[in-house]
């Protein structure tokens, strides 16, 4: 079962630790992914990060969120208050962004569908699972409008 058939109609709630960032997502997903690159690991203090990838028109958010260019070409966001890294998005593209699957009120509504970067998942990390891994950036590309 693919993110949108999962989610069709359905609204998913989710925010940040101390809630002064809440989100819905209102439009199905069109990915959802394990990234392990080194710059999430290093945003997020983890192994690897779930993101799920929505149109921009499908996500309303309530609260203050701030941005870091994390690099040239992207940037995430996050709650000034406490921190939490809620969202990710290139800066060439305008209809999407990445929103962590975690930070979802039910973090088990969107299990990703395959792994990125997992040239860059440390070697210790074992995850039993039977998804594709690429081991670059994916089918998504970087910049995916």
């Amino acid at each position: 079962m693919s993110a949108s058939d999962s989610t069709a109609g359905i609204l998913l709630e989710g925010g940040c630790l101390c809630g002064a960032v809440r989100f819905v997502i209102g439009q199905a997903p069109y990915s959802v992914a394990y990234c392990h690159c080194r710059l999430c690991q290093l945003a997020h203090g983890a192994p690897t990060v779930a993101w799920a990838s929505v149109p921009r028109a499908g996500l309303a958010v309530t609260g203050q969120v701030s941005w870091h260019a994390s690099s040239e070409k992207a940037e995430r966001g996050f709650c000034p208050v406490c921190g939490t890294s809620l969202f990710f998005r290139f800066r060439e593209a305008t209809l999407d962004i990445d929103v962590a699957t975690v930070c979802l009120d039910d973090p088990e509504a969107l299990p990703p569908d395959y792994h990125t970067w997992d040239m860059a998942r440390p070697r210790w990390l074992e995850l039993a699972d039977h998804l594709p891994r690429y081991a670059d950036d994916g089918p998504d590309g970087p910049v995916r409008d």
